[in-house]
């Protein structure tokens, strides 16, 4: 099976913040665009922790995004790389960012249901 990032179901649009997400099976995949500035805080308080509930695999596509670790550690994903970041994880994008996340489809869902929540 495939299809085009395009015509992911869209799951949050914010202005410039695009996000775009379907499930296939136990896995889960979400396109992400968010715009210089943006900080994950606001959006994961409330989820256990106030931080992703899900651990993700991905690619960075365009931009950088600075992510925090559930033990405080800090790394820089830019564009070109691939990343695994556990769950229990938050980040800021200082001058935007496209990434591709997969993960496990029940914390997927979990974070997609409460973001959907606090942008309708």
């Amino acid at each position: 099976m495939s299809v085009r990032i395009e015509d992911l179901p869209v799951e949050v649009v914010a202005g410039e913040l695009i996000t775009r997400y379907a499930e296939f099976g136990d896995m889960a995949i979400r396109h992400a665009t968010l715009p210089a500035g943006t900080d994950m805080a606001p959006v994961l308080q409330g989820l256990p922790g106030d931080r992703c509930p899900s651990p993700h695999w991905g690619i960075v596509l365009t931009g950088s995004i600075d992510i925090t670790h559930a033990d405080g550690s800090q790394e820089l994903v830019s564009g070109g790389e691939l990343y695994h970041w556990a769950a229990g994880h938050t980040g800021v994008s200082k001058e935007g960012v496209t990434f591709i996340e997969i993960g496990p489809t029940a914390p997927m869902r979990a974070f997609s249901e409460h973001a959907k929540k606090l942008f309708a």
